[in-house]
């Protein structure tokens, strides 16, 4: 299975000023940890990043990250944190977690459907509850989506977390047999988008009468 590979350089400085130099250059720090690793400081090049996240081979989210000090050894490692500004959109600091191949990971993977429910086509509204699922596997068996075919489904169907179809060697934990999708009548769809905006509507009066509660408070 191919990796995508990205580069990482040892970094001695640390703190909001050194952070600031740091994506002045270009770079933005990171660092690596891991179950049976000493925490690293890196920085890592946010060209590189962007490339990375561009290149279809990282669909799987597995990194072979290479440390500037370390020769031609290369990490497998997943993003486990990554920040950016709300508002420049701008790279922050990222989190890289060092993983074997031969031990089972927890990782997050996207749902996507195929086919046309009978019931959207008679009308009805497909609700996806669940766009992404908790999957527990070796790394290499990491899926890129787990596809659900609503081809079958009726006005009011659903479907459930056990029901959905797996590839070999792969688990979805779960205690709560919970909802992924439903097919929804349109007049139900109104009838919880009304009651969601009246549950905002009183949250929201609430709130500006605990704001001029807690406002008389501070004056006094």
């Amino acid at each position: 299975m191919d990796i995508i590979k990205l580069n990482a350089q040892p970094r001695q400085e640390t703190g909001k000023g050194a952070a600031r130099s740091l994506r002045r250059a270009g770079r933005i720090p990171a660092v690596l940890y891991g179950a049976n690793i000493e925490s690293r400081p890196l920085s890592v090049s946010i060209q590189e990043l962007e490339r990375m996240f561009n290149n279809p081979q990282y669909t799987r989210g597995l990194i072979n990250l290479a440390v500037e000090d370390s020769g031609n050894r290369r990490q497998t490692v997943m993003i486990k944190e990554f920040q950016r500004d709300p508002v420049k959109d701008h790279y922050l600091h990222i989190d890289f977690y060092e993983i074997k191949m031969d031990q089972k990971i927890s990782v997050m993977v996207p749902v996507t459907t195929t086919g046309t429910s009978n019931g959207v086509e008679e009308g009805g509204i497909l609700q996806i509850i669940r766009r992404e699922l908790e999957v527990y596997c070796l790394p290499a068996n990491i899926p890129e989506q787990i596809e659900i075919d609503i081809t079958s489904l009726e006005m009011g169907d659903s479907v459930h977390v056990s029901e959905v179809p797996l590839p070999e060697n792969v688990e979805i934990p779960y205690e709560v047999d919970f909802t992924i999708l439903t097919v929804v009548s349109p007049k139900m769809e109104e009838t919880e988008e009304e009651v969601l905006e009246e549950e905002g509507l009183e949250e929201g009066a609430e709130g500006e009468g605990e704001e001029t509660e807690s406002g008389d408070e501070a004056e006094e």
